[in-house]
């Protein structure tokens, strides 16, 4: 039989872009729930807005931390359903939690309704956090899966961007329509999109998998080198948990899992979630003259151009540096904005220093959006053993969105507790861990392959 020629099984990356672009469309919506917090709580605490309901700042903290503890809820059981019936069946089925929980909103005048839509809405999020990456890994080819997998962080960003623009010009019920409105986009780009290759060979589909990797690599694309290289990898024996135990107790595999868990926690401890969900009361509370809600959307915006700017530069500059730089501004902002409020609730004069909060958080989340963002979900993937990396990257997201539920719901309370200004420094002290972290504990992953990962932890070359 006659090989086929390089110009005819050369591969086309456009369809598989194409086929990530539709399937993040669903991070998208996962963005405006995120976003809807901040303006939806300007909301509740406006007497003259059209909100239907005026919780109290407890009521108002569950409202935002809800979503976080659906979406550890929902993380998980995902995968496990991913594993039975498929990629692309679960993700059809995540958006219909969100468009039930986008109609509560829209219909109810109950605090108690909201925090369960926003519960709903949390399952969903974490569902869709667990299996898009996993299908546009899987997807993808080598040679682009590094910048299709940051598609992710851009569409959530941009889905909290949109909630941010719709609620300077919508009320409370056209905003909860308008972020229902992407579940139906999503619905009808992603329903031509196909299995991923990998799953159908998993169930004995190889037609299938021909048939997928001709629509992901162009129709003139012969997929046979690819097929026999997946099959290759499906040959590999799974490990058990009893083998995951014994693989943990190497050197490289534990680094390893510090370095992951660590990531994690101080993603969500240096009060990420803080900001995003309480962005609109953060301006108020500051008391700066500019209107909150240009403020809010300038920092979504800063935080679209944030990530894209990481898609170009990280590799460039080197994750470790990035860490350790961002965390330094991230932790001067919120300083400075502790400073800004030991000041104002002092009852001194802040008039002329109106654009001090506003540029402190600007900078905070550009900082974070350009590192801490995205770099902890890759390094994960980079520099776990196979051996262990599906139980400590399922346990690694199951601590984030714990931390996350943790940090949301604790803000009010220690403002109330401790102030303003105690609760930014301490937040900002927490930002200077992660910068010692990312020094000395974690790794420059930069120009290497793995195997010069795994030999630099087995090694013990860490400040720790």
């Amino acid at each position: 039989m006659e090989s086929p020629s390089p110009t005819k099984n050369r591969s086309s990356a456009l369809p598989a872009y194409l086929m990530t672009l539709a399937a993040t469309l669903l991070v998208f919506c996962g963005g405006t729930e995120l976003g809807w917090s901040s303006p939806a709580i300007m909301m509740y605490d406006s007497p003259e807005s059209e909100a239907p309901m005026h919780p109290t700042d407890r009521q108002e903290s569950w409202i935002g931390s809800l979503l976080t503890l659906g979406a550890l809820m929902g993380a998980l059981p995902a995968g496990k359903l991913a594993d039975v019936i498929g990629r692309k069946p679960t993700l059809m089925i995540i958006p219909f939690p969100l468009m039930i929980a986008w109609g509560i909103i829209y219909a109810t005048k109950s605090v108690m309704w909201v925090c369960a839509a926003r519960l709903i809405g949390g399952v969903a999020l974490g569902a869709m956090g667990t299996v898009i990456p996993m299908y546009v890994s899987e997807i993808a080819e080598d040679s682009n899966r590094g910048l299709l997998c940051t598609f992710y962080e851009l569409m959530l960003t941009s889905g909290i961007l949109f909630t941010y623009t719709v609620s300077y010009f919508a009320s409370y019920r056209i905003l909860a329509l308008s972020c229902a409105v992407p579940t139906a986009v999503f619905l009808f780009a992603f329903a031509g999109a196909p299995e991923t290759p990998l799953y159908c060979l998993k169930k004995k589909q190889r037609k299938k998998a021909e048939q997928a990797l001709r629509s992901l690599r162009g129709k003139s694309y012969d997929p046979e080198e690819e097929l026999q290289s997946l099959e290759g990898t499906l040959k590999q024996p799974t490990s058990s948990m009893a083998e995951f135990f014994r693989a943990l107790r190497t050197k490289e595999a534990v680094t390893a899992t510090i370095i992951s868990l660590g990531l994690m926690t101080f993603q969500q401890i240096t009060g990420v979630n803080i900001v995003v969900f309480y962005l609109s009361k953060i301006f108020n509370a500051a008391g700066t003259k500019l209107d909150t809600r240009t403020c809010t959307v300038g920092v979504g915006f800063a935080q679209v151009v944030a990530n894209i700017l990481s898609v170009s530069l990280v590799d460039k500059l080197g994750r470790k540096f990035i860490l350790q730089i961002s965390a330094g501004i991230m932790g001067a902002s919120l300083a400075i904005l502790g400073c800004y409020f030991l000041k104002k609730d002092n009852d001194d004069d802040v008039s002329p220093w109106g654009l001090v909060p506003v540029i402190a958080v600007l900078f905070y989340m550009v900082a974070f959006e350009f590192s801490w963002g995205t770099i902890p979900w890759t390094m994960c993937g980079e520099v776990l053993p196979d051996n262990i990396k599906g139980v400590v990257f399922g346990i690694s997201v199951c601590l984030n969105w714990s931390l996350a539920f943790l940090t949301i719901n604790v803000f009010l309370i220690l403002v109330d507790k401790i102030g303003n200004a105690n609760t930014y420094w301490l937040m900002s002290s927490i930002c200077a861990l992660a910068a010692l972290f990312a020094t000395f504990v974690v790794i420059e992953m930069k120009g290497k392959c793995f195997h010069q990962i795994q030999d630099e932890l087995e090694e013990g070359n860490l400040s720790i």
